[in-house]
This record gives C-alpha cells, sequence and structure tokens, in this order.
C-alpha cells in the first residue's frame, strides 16, 4: 500500500456535529479533499447547509441535517436517516459545543447544566447511537473534540468559564474509557485537544486577550484556517489504526 494510500477516504461516511461552521467545516473539508462523504449537523439546519453549499462548489458530496445532540429522539433519528441514504457510517466526529462565561461564585445553573448537556451528554449520546452502527460493521472512527481547557487550568483573565473547562475534562476521559470498551469492536475514539481557533466561542475573548494569548504562545499565535485539518484526516483514515484512547492537542504547545 502505498503511504498516501493511507489518508484516502473515498467510499467512507462521516457525520460531523456541529459542522456548521469554525472548526467543524474546517475538519468537513479536510475529509472531503479526501473523497469522504460528510454529514454536517446542526441545531440550526440552515448553518449546515450554508456549509454544504461551500463544499458542494469544491465538489464535495455533503448533506446537512439538523439535530439538536441533546435530544435523544433527534440524535437517533440522524442515525436512522443516514444508515437509509448512505447504508455506513464510518467516522463521527464529535464536535457540537457551547460554553457560557462567568466567575465560578456567580455561574447560574441552567449555564452549568446547558454546556454539560451539549459538551458531555450530546458526545455520550452521539457515541452511543453511531457506535451501534460501527459494531455491526465491526469497524469505526470517532474522534471527540475536546480543548486544552479540559488539560490544564487557566488563569480567570484568560478563560474564566468553570463549566466549559469541567465538561471538556469530561470529554478527555469519556474518550480513554470509551476507547478501551470498544477496542474489541475494532472501533478507534480519539480526541484533539484545539488551543485557542477564532470561532463564535472564543471571540470576546481574542478580542480582549488576544495579543497577550499570542505572546504566551509558544509559536506567537492561534490556531489557523488549515490547522486542525491534517490531525482530523489521520485520525478519520486508516493511517491511525493502531491509535485509541489518545488526546492530541493542537496548540502551537500551549499546553506544555
Amino acid at each position: 500500500m502505498n503511504t498516501y494510500d493511507l489518508f484516502d477516504l473515498k467510499g467512507k461516511v462521516a457525520i460531523i456535529t456541529g459542522g456548521g461552521g469554525g472548526l467543524g467545516t474546517q475538519m468537513a473539508t479536510a475529509l472531503a479533499d479526501a473523497g469522504c462523504t460528510v454529514i454536517l449537523c446542526s441545531r440550526k439546519i440552515e448553518n449546515g447547509e450554508a456549509a454544504v453549499t461551500e463544499l458542494q462548489k469544491n465538489g464535495a458530496n455533503a448533506k446537512a441535517y439538523a439535530c439538536d445532540v441533546t435530544n435523544l429522539e433527534q440524535v437517533n433519528a440522524l442515525v436512522y436517516n443516514v444508515i437509509k441514504e448512505f447504508g455506513r457510517i464510518d467516522i463521527l466526529i464529535n464536535n457540537s459545543g457551547t460554553t457560557w462565561g462567568e466567575t465560578v461564585e456567580d455561574m447560574p445553573l441552567h449555564a452549568w447544566e446547558k454546556v454539560m448537556n451539549v459538551n458531555v451528554t450530546g458526545t455520550f449520546l452521539m457515541s452511543q447511537a453511531v457506535g451501534k452502527q460501527m459494531i455491526e460493521q465491526k469497524k469505526g472512527k470517532i474522534i471527540n473534540i475536546a480543548s486544552v481547557a479540559g488539560l490544564k487550568a487557566e488563569p480567570p483573565e484568560v478563560l474564566n468559564a468553570i463549566g466549559y473547562s469541567t465538561s471538556k475534562g469530561a470529554v478527555v476521559h469519556f474518550t480513554k474509557d470509551l476507547a478501551r470498551k470498544w477496542a474489541q469492536h475494532n472501533i478507534t475514539v480519539n480526541a484533539i485537544a484545539p488551543g485557542f481557533f477564532p470561532s463564535k466561542m472564543t471571540k470576546v475573548v481574542l478580542e480582549r486577550r488576544g495579543d497577550a494569548i499570542k505572546e504566551k504562545n509558544p509559536m506567537k499565535r492561534i490556531g489557523g484556517e488549515h490547522d486542525l485539518k491534517g490531525v482530523a484526516l489521520m485520525l478519520a483514515s486508516a493511517a491511525s489504526d493502531f491509535i485509541t484512547g489518545q488526546i492530541i492537542a493542537v496548540d502551537g504547545g500551549a499546553s506544555l
């Protein structure tokens, strides 16, 4: 096998949650460039449809679905419809996420619960539903989007969102535990832990602290529009068939 063939995703089908913009669209582009059919699901379908339109301009096979990852009925319906239309699911990227910036002492309970429901429960429900199909197929790739915020504690002036940080720490352990449980089914489960990238969630922080964050970063910058593509493709492809339960930080060395 030619080494480049390890990264070939022709004939594969991927679901990417939160795929309607930012990091989700970047990873969708990487998989589509490798020949993968990509299913983008967002709570608001118009977000996914806009991203699909751009992907299709470059020849990608892509489709958008509406799905609230915290809603079990919607998750099951998504998986059912994808299987019905495409016949298989080879890759799942759990990218849907939310945050809430607030001091610990003033964090509302409803805000904590919202962040946990999307970031942790949503990751569980999608993995469970898609995983059942992967077990039947006897193979699959699950990629969870964690964060360097789940690997280390940031000072409050950089990131004051304890619900988000805690949820991403949970995703880190969920990744390792699920990898151990499903290795027997030939399903690999890994996580990407991005550092600061431009997104809706980081917009305010980067506006206020962007220069300081860049200065403290060993590479003196934040993540760019291509920086997640390589690792996402590697973890989604045969190139990572003997890699499972790993957390890969993509942060310019900020978590060192």
